[in-house]
């Protein structure tokens, strides 16, 4: 309980640590919710290509950081960094990106229960129902405005690793944290 000055103000202190909480309550209450992207790209000869790039301005990075005073090996650090950068462009031009956002958990614990897992699913372990709630996920997460229908359009039409990769991606935002308990 605080003490009242005699004008039946709180004191100062309470007066700035209030404020101080607003405020910070005010940027949580402001914070993004977690996103994904989901790359989406059928040139597998463009994805090597980038995803050598990488490797090798990777590699040239770890010279150059091993050897500081090596003003080749910086120089070529800087020119794969150039290159994957340039590929990545390309790659970026190839690609179709579908964001999935997290969740208010209320909206999703209600989503869980709109699709309940059967006798057996829950038998199994299952939250859910595997074969409606994917879909369902995909479609509430979507930035994009993605319907239940196209969801689950693609989830049955794509290849295993593919629509798996829509499902993790719609699944792991939710999952996803950004805070951390701290040691005191």
């Amino acid at each position: 309980m605080t003490r009242r000055t005699p004008d039946n103000r709180p004191p100062s202190s309470a007066t700035s640590a209030e404020g101080a909480w607003s405020a910070k309550m005010d940027r949580l209450r402001r914070r993004a919710r977690p996103q994904k992207r989901l790359r989406i790209c059928d040139d597998e000869d463009l994805r090597q290509r980038y995803d050598d790039a990488e490797q090798r301005a990777r590699r040239a990075r770890f010279v150059a950081e091993a050897n500081p005073g090596d003003e080749s090996a910086v120089r070529q650090s800087a020119d794969a960094d150039t290159a994957r950068d340039e590929i990545r462009q390309l790659l970026d031009e190839a690609s179709e990106f579908l964001i999935f956002r997290a969740l208010p958990r209320p909206a999703l614990e209600e989503l869980i229960s709109e699709h309940p897992p059967t006798e057996q699913q829950a038998e199994d372990g299952s939250i859910f129902n595997p074969d409606t709630f994917p879909a369902a996920l995909v479609a509430a997460a979507s930035v994009d405005g993605m319907s239940r229908e196209e969801a689950e359009e693609l989830l049955d039409g794509w290849s295993t690793p593919d629509a798996n990769a829509l499902w993790d991606a719609a699944w792991k935002v939710q999952q996803e944290s950004r805070v951390e308990l701290g040691k005191g």
